[in-house]
């Protein structure tokens, strides 16, 4: 029976990738790279309709058997919900410090290689579009601002600040577009040079209109309202929670964890507290890499050790998955993060940390757990091993699809399983793993909480301002509590939650599906359950929606 699904979704990638050479860089997709989107309203018109027109023709195709129909499942939800947003009308005007088309722009530099004269060449056809997407994309939000759809003002603020990081007009990095041509060949940096020189002007002048234009006429409130928050959720999540019993659930978790640092605290320093457990750790000089370009080697050699030790033993890892690359990301904004391999393994998968400016440890027991979040077993295994599966997945799943919930709950699910598989014997390590777990359980709390003006639980096991009303503030006191993090980075975090209603939740509560999801299979399965085959298996069904995912593993 010919396979229609993936034939139409088939064709849909390679549709999207001509108009957004954005997506199609990033997802591997060759022949695009010297271009960038049409950003103006009559570009974000022509995706829509993309996006409509495909969702339309995929409902109505049958599948050919049950692997197509989880495929068709995962296309309606996803492209589904893209119109939802785009019917909304809050595709075109998101703007935070971590989510807009500037930032799309500027990091897909990062991406492109350098190798041969006509990658250089694509580099610079592509940095001498840049003031046109900008213009573009300058007409949209003018447009949707007079319409009265506007991010916060702090959004604004924030983005401003961060775009005079990347034209060197403030911070410590320097000039990013003036550095992305600094190793050209002699015989075309001339014209790179000027190209970028062009693309940094272009940004220096949005970040000014962003602040004289958007930022006026910003929102005051950093919350955006339960419609928006419930329809965002939805979006990140690929299921609908009961908001109230997940804000609740993430204060019982949060003190779960808590009440485990304390315990862990006192076996670094006996008798301490957590604080001086953090205190020792800090002064310890074994634990500090002392330096940017020695904690990028550290967490190369982690990561390289971890890939030989799993393969075989707790995964399966194909040839083309055993590379996973580790660096320090050229910019100071903060965060960590994971980009795919191409779709040949050309580029490796590669795992991405940034420090701010403020950075002063480079310290393995606080990052060990993200080197296995961002890494292996978490995104790494569950990206590249569905690019890697041509045989399972079609192009759009392989590439495509991206479902928050699901990927960044499996990298939650993949720091658990390594202190279940005693990786985080050394207790420094273990409460920096610890300390994350909280972290995330914390903004559960704090997302929610603010964007649908909730009170603090007047019974919250922590007696802290009981009764009073969630605000940007209230947030920043909250997370500092319960947080390790410097101070540069935690503003960028809040900043992220004020400004990206829902993305923060999906970490933990993507991690509670597949817990959940495991203890269903362990117990149908009982004695025969055995859970590298849970993990191929459900790794194998690609990236899905919560609510389709945990149906899909109640059939393993």
């Amino acid at each position: 029976m010919t396979r229609l699904v993936d034939a139409r979704t088939d064709r849909f990638v390679e549709d999207l990738a001509a108009l957004d050479p954005l997506t199609a860089t990033y997802a591997g997709i060759p022949g695009h790279d010297g271009k960038l989107p049409d950003l103006s309203p009559d570009g974000f018109a022509a995706s829509e309709e993309l996006h409509r027109r495909a969702l339309a023709d995929v409902a109505g195709l049958a599948t050919a058997d049950e692997r197509e129909e989880v495929a068709k499942a995962a296309f309606l939800e996803r492209v589904g919900l893209t119109v939802e947003r785009a019917d909304a009308e809050v595709e075109r005007s998101e703007f935070s410090v971590i989510s807009s088309a500037i930032h799309a722009v500027r990091e897909v530099f990062d991406l492109m290689p350098t190798d041969t004269t006509e990658q250089w060449e694509a580099i610079g056809s592509r940095l001498a579009a840049v003031p046109a997407a900008l213009a573009g994309y300058r007409t949209t939000l003018l447009e949707e601002a007079a319409a009265g759809r506007v991010s916060a003002k702090r959004q604004y603020a924030e983005v401003a600040e961060q775009v005079r990081g990347w034209t060197g007009q403030a911070g410590a990095a320097g000039d990013y577009f003036a550095n992305v041509v600094a190793a050209a060949p002699d015989a075309q940096r001339a014209a790179l040079t000027a190209a970028a020189a062009s693309a940094s002007a272009a940004y220096a002048e949005f970040g000014r209109f962003v602040t004289t234009d958007l930022l006026p006429r910003g929102r005051e409130v950093d919350g955006v309202g339960r419609d928006r928050y419930a329809l965002e959720s939805r979006s990140f999540l690929g299921a609908t929670v009961d908001l109230e019993e997940t804000y609740r659930w993430g204060w019982e978790e949060l003190k779960r964890i808590e009440d485990d640092m304390a315990a862990t605290a006192g076996r670094i320093v006996p008798g301490g507290s957590v604080a001086d457990a953090v205190a020792a750790l800090d002064a310890d000089p074994a634990r500090d890499c002392g330096s940017r370009e020695a904690f990028q080697a550290w967490m190369q050699e982690r990561s390289d050790t971890i890939l030989a030790d799993f393969d075989g033993v707790h995964f399966d890892i194909a040839e083309p998955i055993r590379t996973l690359q580790c660096k320090v990301a050229p910019i100071n904004d903060g965060g960590a993060w994971y980009t795919p391999p191409t779709e040949d393994f050309s580029r490796p998968g590669t795992m991405w940390f940034s420090f701010t400016d403020d950075h002063e440890r480079y310290s393995t027991w606080r990052e060990t757990t993200t080197v296995f979040h961002e890494g292996v077993p978490g995104h790494h295994l569950q990206v590249a091993q569905a690019v890697h599966r041509a045989d399972l997945l079609n192009r759009w799943q392989r590439l495509l699809c991206w479902v928050s919930g699901h990927g960044e709950g499996w990298a939650l699910y993949a720091e658990r399983l390594m202190d279940e598989l005693g990786y985080f014997a050394d207790p420094g390590d273990r409460l920096g793993f610890l300390d994350m777990q909280g972290f995330r359980a914390a903004r559960v709390v704090v997302d929610i909480g603010v964007h649908l003006g909730l009170t603090v639980p007047v019974d919250n096991p922590f007696g802290w301002r009981p009764g009073e009303t969630w605000d940007a503030d209230l947030a920043y006191e909250f997370m500092r509590a319960h947080s390790r993090m410097d101070d540069g980075s935690l503003r960028f975090e809040v900043n992220r939650y004020l400004g990206w209603p829902g993305q923060a939740p999906s970490y933990k509560v993507g991690e509670r599906i597949w817990l959940e999801s495991r203890a269903a299979a362990q117990a149908r399965h009982g004695a025969a359950f055995d859970l590298k085959a849970f993990h191929t298996a459900a790794l194998d069904l690609g990236s899905l929606g919560l609510d389709p995912l945990q149906a899909a593993l109640g059939r393993l």
